[in-house]
């Protein structure tokens, strides 16, 4: 009876060891970029599933040529000829066989009139709907696993290419923002997906999008192909996520801003996504919910140094003598600023305040009050947007609004920063000293992070000031 137990043991563990890749668009540019990227799953992805992001530059495409269409349907062939002429000259580089290069121009052409079809009916209805939205820009991802997929069995491999919704990949139906149904979704990648993985085959899966229970393609937002890779991982049992990008990882400051900044080999996911939240361009910020679930590892890989240590993701991380591990910043970042007269004693203001914002597609990144203003903190885009759907109220409970958009937001990122005394002093007086004066200050949200805003032009200076007070001898980047 223990030997069998063992054996069962043993066959479980090797059936875990298939791995969810994600590959993102960074490392899908430009056709020398995308031939070593084949490469190294030629070399390395043998029994793993691969999810992918849309060619660089893509999705942008795609939304923008919305647009273009709704404004003229002459363009429309124009739009679907450039995708064409993008994704052949891959193709021709890549794909040697004639008759194999033949065969991906046929499936091509076939995927970029049936998108081509999807223009015309937005020039037709003459509404750019959620719902066409999120079709049309499910289209990058699918013609990239298309076209990997193509390549791959150009050199003879055992490549396959699955849709999400083919695949049963079920969201809740909420365009631009939609969420898995985990559950559903690993019965019924069970039952479609386990005969295509294993041994010496690579699957291929598009990111970004799923299907709701009525059959709609639904995406999860700029961005997402992250988090479904996490879904997918965690529906496949997967041992493990891999984000393959074309970085080393997590890093305690950003190198452009911070030369000395080092790499983050193990951290929380609480702490990742807190960086993600700040700006940190690594990882989605609703990656870690699904791995969170499973206790899953999610491990950052540069392509360019595939063997180098890359950073790990876990449930729990190692707490350094001063517990930062990384100043983060977002230069995204706007603050709306809603004056009334005692906004902490009159009940309901910030709730009818929030709710116009949000009703109108706007996410409030936080919240800051004081007995006479409201707060907001919003992407920069989002600002004029918000400020219209406020003055719409009637009656207004506030007196005037304010917009701020010469500021950046500074995040400081550590797993159990909340309990540990003078870390937030330490921060003020390392900007104070470099004549940095802060904005606004938020403490306590989250367990894992502490933030503040500074005027724009201070942004360098202050990063430097925090990183090098916890990392290194603190020093100012302003001269004089």
């Amino acid at each position: 009876m223990k030997r069998a137990g063992l054996q069962q043991q043993r066959l479980k563990h090797w059936s875990n060891r298939m791995r969810v890749i994600k590959v993102g668009g960074g490392c899908l540019n430009g056709k020398k970029t995308i031939e070593s990227i084949v490469d190294l799953i030629a070399c390395r992805g043998k029994g793993h599933v691969f999810v992918l992001s849309a060619l660089h530059g893509i999705t942008d495409f795609l939304i923008t040529s919305l647009q273009t269409a709704l404004a003229d349907e002459t363009q429309i062939p124009v739009i679907t000829g450039k995708l064409k002429t993008r994704h052949l000259l891959v193709a021709r580089h890549l794909i040697q066989p004639k008759q194999n290069l033949k065969e991906y121009t046929r499936e091509l052409e076939k995927s970029l009139g049936k998108l081509e079809r999807l223009y015309y009916g937005l020039n037709f209805t003459r509404a750019i709907t959620p719902r066409l939205t999120d079709v049309i820009s499910s289209y990058g991802e699918r013609l990239s696993a298309q076209l990997l997929t193509a390549i791959l069995r150009s050199r003879g491999l055992s490549a396959t290419c699955r849709m999400p919704h083919e695949i049963g990949l079920i969201t809740d139906g909420k365009y631009g923002d939609a969420t898995a149904d985990l559950t559903k979704t690993s019965r019924h990648f069970k039952t479609h997906l386990s005969p295509l993985i294993g041994g010496d085959k690579i699957l291929f899966l598009p990111g970004f999008f799923g299907t709701s229970e009525e059959g709609e393609i639904t995406t999860f937002g700029r961005g997402g192909s992250d988090y479904s890779a996490a879904v997918a991982a965690v529906a496949l049992n997967a041992e493990r996520l891999d984000i393959w990008k074309d970085t080393e990882g997590f890093m305690s400051a950003d190198p452009r801003l911070v030369p000395e900044a080092r790499l983050i080999p193990v951290l929380s996911y609480e702490e990742a996504a807190e960086l993600a939240y700040f700006g940190a361009k690594i990882l989605h910020p609703r990656t870690v919910e699904p791995a969170r679930r499973r206790k899953m590892n999610i491990a950052i890989k540069n392509t360019l140094a595939p063997d180098a240590e890359g950073s790990l993701i876990t449930s729990r991380s190692a707490r350094p003598k001063h517990v930062i591990k990384s100043v983060a910043y977002d230069t995204d970042i706007g603050i709306l600023k809603v004056h009334a007269s005692g906004v902490g004693a009159r009940p309901g203001i910030l709730g009818e305040v929030a709710t116009c914002v949000a009703n109108s597609g706007i996410n409030i990144k936080s919240v800051v009050t004081s007995q006479t203003c409201i707060s907001l903190l919003l992407a920069r885009q989002d600002m004029e947007k918000a400020r219209q759907a406020l003055m719409g109220i009637r009656p207004r409970p506030f007196r005037k609004l304010d917009r701020l958009t010469d500021v950046a937001l500074i995040g400081i990122v550590g797993d159990g920063i909340q309990h540990r005394d003078g870390i937030a002093a330490r921060c003020f007086t390392a900007v104070a000293n470099c004549r940095v004066n802060v904005e606004m200050i938020s403490f306590g949200p989250s367990r894992a992070a502490l933030y503040f805003l500074v005027k724009r032009r201070d942004l360098e200076s202050g990063v430097n000031a925090i990183h090098s007070t916890f990392f290194s001898t603190p020093r100012c980047s302003r001269q004089g």
